[in-house]
């Protein structure tokens, strides 16, 4: 009887049992069709005492890809999809400069961190995933030789929506991502329409 009720208790209490996982994480954040709200990213760099700071806008389409609009210090219009990242010249959209290889590594990554595509981000990192879907916290330690290069850790912190992000990078620089202001399932305007279809 003593065994029995040692079982019950373990089971009730067992953390692994009651976790919330990776696919749960997954299906929270791609369960909204769009994503809108503020940013704030904060660029801390050695060689500075003070924070490099933008703001702005943006808006994620967890399955097309993201509107990124900085609109301080000046303004600057990137679109980032699965085929590129895109500068908006005023006119159209234009190829942004950067290695190819690189380029195509960045998008992946970030559209999997603001997407929650965890199953794409365990090709190239350890998940360490605490909390639960109110209030969790996923640490993502690099296990891929290209990652370990740049990155010692990213944190990415929220709830229905990524909240926050934090890249800390093997030089010791490091970014900090805040999302405020949020709104899921709103209508997009013109311009946000036309640059994510």
């Amino acid at each position: 009887m003593k065994r029995w009720m040692i079982g019950v208790v373990l089971t009730v209490c067992s953390p692994l049992l009651w976790a919330f996982d990776t696919a749960e994480l997954a299906q929270t954040l791609q369960k909204p069709q769009n994503v809108q709200g503020s940013f704030v990213q904060q660029r801390y760099l050695k060689s500075l005492s003070k924070p490099m700071t933008t703001q702005g806008r943006f808006v994620l389409q967890p399955r097309r890809g993201l509107l990124w609009q900085m609109q301080k210090p000046f303004e600057n219009r990137l679109r980032v999809r699965s085929d590129g990242i895109m500068q908006w010249n005023g006119k159209n959209w234009a190829a942004a400069s950067g290695s190819k290889s690189a380029q195509s590594q960045q998008i992946k990554l970030f559209l999997d961190l603001l997407g929650g595509n965890t199953a794409g981000l365990q090709q190239q990192f350890d998940l360490q995933l605490s909390g639960n879907e109110r209030q969790w916290t996923l640490r993502l330690i690099p296990k891929t030789v290209v990652m370990k290069q740049v990155f010692t850790r990213i944190d990415i912190s929220g709830d229905s929506v990524v909240r926050k992000i934090e890249l800390n990078e093997k030089q010791g620089d490091r970014t900090v991502m805040t999302f405020n202001g949020i709104n899921t399932n709103q209508a997009l305007d013109a311009f946000a329409q036309a640059a994510l279809q």
